[in-house]
């Protein structure tokens, strides 16, 4: 769960055409970083010659007649999968097997643990290999695999009744996921917007989970205000005993950019870039964010952790588990299966977090999602979609959540039936922590290629900033770097 290193896309070759330069990329594997590149080389505009768009929409529009589960019986696809709860479940129930029975389609697949499973991905992508015709991706990877033609627009499979079942209702999986699936690869443009490029599998909304047989022993609840919450960490940390106020990730990269800082980021008022005169313009300098910069470094000095800078999700959640940490602000999938097993097992709450000055519950969200390889064979497409859209319809995705594992489900009708059936009242502040934050949920960054290299760097940031430089000195320099790169040719 959002432990991912990128790795960089291609290697640019000036003056290639698209799909000369798609070629020479196979044959070059270039893994060097060269993710800025891809801007660099004019294939972010998403314009008529996406790769993606056109070719989706012919092998969409060649499927006709009454919608039939069998209309690809006797396929055989290949599915790129890592492994993950979402993933295991679907095999421990033999959902595949039952996907087979319903279509005569027979799906075979590869794992590749989650180190190197982007590096494997992006390198069959660039090189437009039809290994896999369907592979797992998260959302921000839409914004590097998107733009070069990588990812088949799924739309147009929508839009046709011929290929999806009118019982599919995608309406269903909720907003904020839908939404932050879709793009139009243009620079300012909103998500939202674009083609469809994955259909959400599952995902995870960022909230606090707290050792709550401790709170209720203090007669203690959590917080409802970020200051209220820097006080109660910094009242519960006593480093005599080993143990500390609250866990967050720290380590320099991406991944702890997105989860409990750009969440509390966007509730303290925060924003990434606006967007001025056709350019990117990064804000994270802005006087609310600066003040809450300061006030998150701080905290993690102060109430957090010793070793910090090198926290990612497994350290913050293992030190809730271990009683070490009284709050984690993560994952809620990553905080939920401490319930069992654990040191604090059965002992935890989890609770939204502290709203903003202005109310808002604003979330930060990752899911993983099944994208359509643009280069599969043409006549695996059918198949390729006709399992996307049998492993994120209702009927799978309500068995699969029955099994307990499978937090958490992106569709509305899902966490109302199977869900919430098999939480019950076993975790508490679950469902209703879930319920309060999920209309607010969506990707609260704003889309653009170079994602990777620039969060990183604001990790890079924040842990400068957790040394000891000025927040806003050291802020202003972030910015004029990340104009840079964002908006180069």
């Amino acid at each position: 769960m959002n432990r991912f290193d990128p790795n960089p896309l291609i290697r640019p070759g000036s003056g290639l055409s698209r799909r000369s330069m798609l070629k020479a990329m196979g044959l070059g594997g270039a893994l060097a970083a060269s993710v800025p590149l891809l801007s660099a080389c004019g294939l972010t505009g998403g314009g008529d010659d996406a790769a993606g768009g056109g070719s989706s929409s012919a092998a969409a529009g060649d499927v006709t007649g009454d919608f039939d589960w069998k209309k690809a019986s006797g396929t055989t696809i290949r599915l790129l999968r890592t492994p993950h709860p979402y993933v295991s479940t679907f095999d421990q129930m033999g959902l595949y097997k039952e996907f087979t029975e319903l279509t005569g389609i027979t799906v075979e697949y590869d794992d590749v643990p989650e180190a190197d499973y982007f590096t494997k991905l992006t390198s069959e992508l660039q090189g437009a290999s039809s290994a896999h015709d369907v592979f797992m991706t998260g959302a921000y990877f839409i914004w590097q695999y998107g733009p070069p033609g990588w990812m088949e627009d799924l739309q147009p499979w929508l839009d046709n009744t011929s290929a999806t079942s009118p019982e599919y209702d995608f309406d269903d999986i909720f907003e904020g996921l839908r939404t932050s699936t879709r793009w139009d690869f243009q620079k300012g443009s909103a998500l939202g917007t674009g083609g469809q490029w994955a259909i959400p599998w599952g995902f995870e909304t960022n909230v606090i989970c707290y050792n709550k047989e401790v709170f209720d022993a203090k007669g203690i609840k959590p917080a409802e205000t970020f200051d209220d919450l820097i006080q109660l960490s910094t009242d519960l940390t006593d480093r005599s005993a080993g143990t500390y106020g609250i866990s967050y990730r720290g380590s320099k990269s991406w991944a702890t950019i997105h989860p409990g800082f750009m969440t509390q980021f966007t509730r303290e008022g925060g924003k990434d870039f606006s967007f001025t005169d056709g350019k990117l313009v990064p804000t994270m300098n802005s006087d609310a964010a600066v003040t809450f910069t300061q006030k998150w470094a701080d905290l993690a000095k102060n109430a957090g952790p010793s070793g910090w800078t090198s926290y990612e999700y497994p350290q913050a959640t293992q030190d809730l588990a271990d009683g070490k940490a009284m709050m984690v602000y993560d994952a809620d999938s990553a905080t939920y299966p401490k319930w069992k097993g654990t040191a604090v097992a059965g002992k935890l709450g989890w609770h939204p977090g502290p709203a903003g000055p202005d109310g808002s519950y604003g979330t930060n969200l990752w899911t993983w999602s099944l994208a359509m390889n643009s280069a599969a064979k043409p006549e695996n497409k059918l198949a390729a979609w006709l399992f996307i859209q049998w492993a994120t319809g209702k009927d799978a995705l309500s068995k699969a959540a029955t099994s307990g594992n499978f937090a958490d489900p992106v569709r509305q009708t899902v966490f109302d039936g199977a869900f919430k059936t098999s939480i019950g009242t076993e975790y508490p502040g679950y469902l209703e922590t879930f319920e309060k934050v999920i209309g607010s949920t969506k990707i609260q960054f704003t889309p653009q290629t170079q994602f990777f290299a620039t969060t990183e760097d604001w990790a890079g940031a924040l842990q400068d900033i957790y040394g000891g430089q000025d927040a806003k000195t050291r802020l202003d320099a972030l910015a004029s770097a990340t104009a840079d790169k964002v908006n180069q040719a």
